[in-house]
């Protein structure tokens, strides 16, 4: 069976899309309340679907997980807090109908890892400490077996079991001593109360591992590695201790599929070309072939989604899919039918669905529910009497008629490449051309945005401003076409991308072509800087968050976090080589080009960052110091490659609101 999901490719509306910045700026909720960490977030059902976990952050800025039972919602019973605000609970994980555990993060130190994970009954009782965090001892002593004392930090939470005991699947890197990321990897169960850790492996592995396709009972059984330049997948069988190369090619540019999970019956299941789009087949790995037709095929984008298994029934019931908007397509007509009903209580909404383990008569149903115009709200449905009750939201602060509308278009760039591109337009009425902010992604080879609600561009859109989302050529998940078109494009076909974006916004008379400003992070920060110096005409002002500065840098930088592997054979093929392209990336670094930007423009960086290392940003405002006479500056001295702490991503956005109303007007 073969399901073609088709998007239609909504109009352009004029009187819903040519509104007045004047009305949206007078009732604009404050940074706090799209910024501040959320009342209600990472709501997650147990495996019988009796107990609801979640993470609720106080007035006093303290998170806690709290635990609802599903058949009295009434009250809540606080099974751990944290630490301090330096370590935010980042994940809650059930190990069974009694127990979960919980990820934290010390906010101290910037890179990835030091991750504390922490078991805990629902009740608050029987605490264990299963991880430290301390990454500065991620390594064991030679000859600890640790079999039954805390992991140290190169262990992390990988996943649960499925077979109802104390056990959960930790994943342990391991390191080459040369680069800053893990070289492999290898995977144990853990006890979460004995902290008996075993081996999920018999004997040896696949080398260079960097991720790993476990099947319903618990069992790896696909080992993806990167080598040289080649991408690996090595299978083997369920009680099997060889593995077999089923697939080697060169990363990129000849991969002819993709594993993505198994099934309860052992059928695999994987992405692969589909009429220029990733499709989801099942695949025989005897034969290693796909099958002929596709099981889900999505019009206009790539398959990117997750299966809803039964495990007690030992099937497939859906397959969560991200399109223009996240969406479910449900096999089982049980499920289907719940979904009816839960759409018909909660209209206008996307309402992803979790079953528990066993679907067939589910005690409640957990419902992550949310729009354009309303924050993530978490939902209990109960079946038996179709009734449905709010546990509470992200932002409670924020009412959805106090925001504005998105929508989903594409759009011709100059030589023809269709830009898909979402737009959200401030709330309010209709008055003419508006302030735009284009809001660049970063990545830059990854999904920038989906239709439901997004922080940033509702908070820019409160303030009067038409806020444009682009998903440039480079982007995933819109065919391998469109993936394609942005390899080595920096500065070039990817930057006019933008610039046609916003030519098109003023053409339909939504853009006011002298109040039109760019910002981003990472790529996004770079893409905000080459849109200054290229397009002076079109961007009046930037704003650029950890944004690359030098591309040569990013291959030289002693700070920065990249692989050998990375930049040796990734980076080259995505953004050129260094040697032989030395010329190009000067021609599309800013720092070299920084006497053309005179625009007004906002500059933050963390200090820790090691992703984009801040000497991208101290060397551009060295560069500009003798030229712009408009340049903003704040470094975060506990920040790395984004903003984690609260009381920084709040400063930064009243930042940019001032700087957007000051500056840019």
């Amino acid at each position: 069976m073969t399901v073609n999901m088709k998007f239609p490719i909504p109009s352009v509306v004029f009187t819903t899309l040519l509104l007045s910045s004047h009305a949206a700026v007078a009732a604009a909720p404050p940074a706090e309340a799209f910024f501040g960490e959320p009342e209600i977030s990472k709501a997650v059902l147990s495996p019988k679907g009796n107990y609801v976990a979640y993470l609720y952050t106080d007035a006093q800025r303290r998170q806690m997980v709290q635990v609802r039972d599903t058949r009295n919602l009434k009250s809540a019973t606080i099974a751990a807090v944290s630490k301090s605000e330096d370590a935010p609970i980042y994940s809650i994980h059930w190990v069974n109908e009694d127990r979960l555990t919980f990820t934290v993060k010390d906010l101290r130190v910037e890179f990835e890892g030091n991750y504390e994970e922490i078991a805990v009954n629902r009740d608050g009782s029987n605490v264990t400490h299963l991880i430290s965090g301390n990454w500065y001892h991620r390594q064991e002593k030679t000859g600890s077996h640790m079999k039954d004392r805390v992991l140290t930090a190169a262990y992390a939470y990988y996943g649960p079991t499925h077979d109802g005991s104390d056990d959960i699947v930790v994943e342990k890197h391991i390191w080459n001593n040369i680069d800053r990321q893990p070289d492999t990897s290898r995977l144990y169960r853990l006890n979460t109360r004995t902290r008996t850790l075993s081996d999920l492996l018999p004997g040896t592995q696949p080398g260079r591992v960097q991720a790993w396709l476990l099947d319903t009972d618990d069992t790896p059984r696909i080992a993806y590695s990167k080598d040289k330049g080649r991408c690996i997948l090595s299978y083997r069988e369920k009680d099997g201790k060889d593995w077999t190369e089923i697939s080697n090619a060169e990363c990129y540019r000849d991969t002819v599929f993709a594993p993505e999970f198994f099934d309860s019956r052992n059928t695999l299941y994987v992405t692969a070309n589909y009429k220029g789009h990733k499709a989801l087949y099942t695949f025989d790995i005897a034969k290693r072939q796909r099958a002929a037709d596709p099981l889900l095929v999505l019009e206009g984008f790539d398959f990117n989604g997750s299966p809803h298994i039964d495990y007690a029934a030992r099937k497939l019931l859906g397959l969560d899919f991200l399109s223009d908007a996240r969406s479910t397509v449900w096999f089982d007509p049980a499920m289907k039918a719940a979904q009816q009903k839960i759409d018909a209580l909660v209209p206008g909404r996307s309402n992803r669905i979790s079953c528990s383990a066993d679907c067939r008569d589910p005690v409640a149903l957990l419902v992550e529910s949310s729009s354009d115009r309303q924050p993530t709200e978490y939902l209990v449905y109960t079946p038996a009497t179709n009734a449905i009750v709010s546990l509470g939201g992200r932002h409670p602060a924020i009412k959805r008629a106090d925001m504005g509308q998105r929508e989903f278009h594409r759009i011709a760039a100059r030589d023809g490449l269709k830009i898909p591109l979402y737009v959200t337009t401030p709330p309010g009425k209709a008055e003419g051309p508006l302030p735009v902010v284009m809001l660049v992604h970063g990545g830059p080879w990854v999904r920038g945005s989906s239709w439901e609600w997004d922080d940033e561009a509702q908070f820019l859109a409160s303030r009067g401003y038409l806020v444009l989302q682009p998903e440039f050529r480079g982007s995933r998940g819109f065919g391998v076409a469109h993936f394609k078109a942005g390899w080595q494009q920096w500065g070039r076909t990817m930057q006019d991308d933008l610039a046609d974006t916003a030519q098109w916004a003023i053409k339909q008379g939504l853009a006011d072509p002298r109040r039109i400003a760019i910002m981003g992070a990472s790529y996004g920060g770079y893409a905000t800087l080459m849109g200054l110096i290229r397009n002076p005409e079109l961007f009046r002002c930037g704003i650029d968050l950890v944004g690359v500065t030098d591309i040569d840098l990013m291959f030289t930088s002693a700070r920065g976090d990249f692989s050998e592997h990375s930049l040796r054979y990734d980076m080259r093929t995505l953004i050129g080589d260094p040697d032989k392209d030395a010329d190009v990336f000067r021609q599309n670094s800013p720092v070299a080009l920084a006497g053309q930007l005179t625009q007004p423009l906002l500059i933050a960086h963390g200090a820790e960052d090691r992703r984009v290392p801040i000497e991208h940003a101290k060397r551009l405002r060295s560069a500009l110091s003798g030229n712009n006479k408009q340049l903003e500056w704040v470094v975060y001295a506990d920040e790395g490659h984004g903003l984690r702490h609260e009381n920084n991503r709040i400063d930064f956005y009243k930042r940019v609101d001032a700087f957007l109303q000051g500056a840019c007007k």
